[in-house]
């Protein structure tokens, strides 16, 4: 029997963005680390910007870009 790799323990805070055209995202995933790390930054400007990076890559993809954020709630 073989041993299983370490695996590692990164994890993820979920977040609900709602955009300035009245749609919602559900669920949004940021990691966990870039909140631990914030060095006297504020926490909402890293989450914005790390979901502004997602919105990015997604419409880089897709064609499609969402539209501004208006509101950041984390999820429970």
């Amino acid at each position: 029997m073989a041993r299983r790799k370490a695996q590692s323990k990164t994890t993820t805070v979920l977040f609900n963005v709602v955009y300035e055209d009245g749609a919602l995202s559900s669920n949004r995933k940021v990691s966990s680390e870039l909140l631990e790390n914030l060095y006297g930054e504020d926490p909402e400007d890293l989450i914005r910007v790390a979901i502004e990076e997602q919105d990015r890559v997604v419409a880089e993809r897709s064609g499609y870009s969402k539209g501004k954020i208006k509101s950041i709630t984390r999820v429970g």
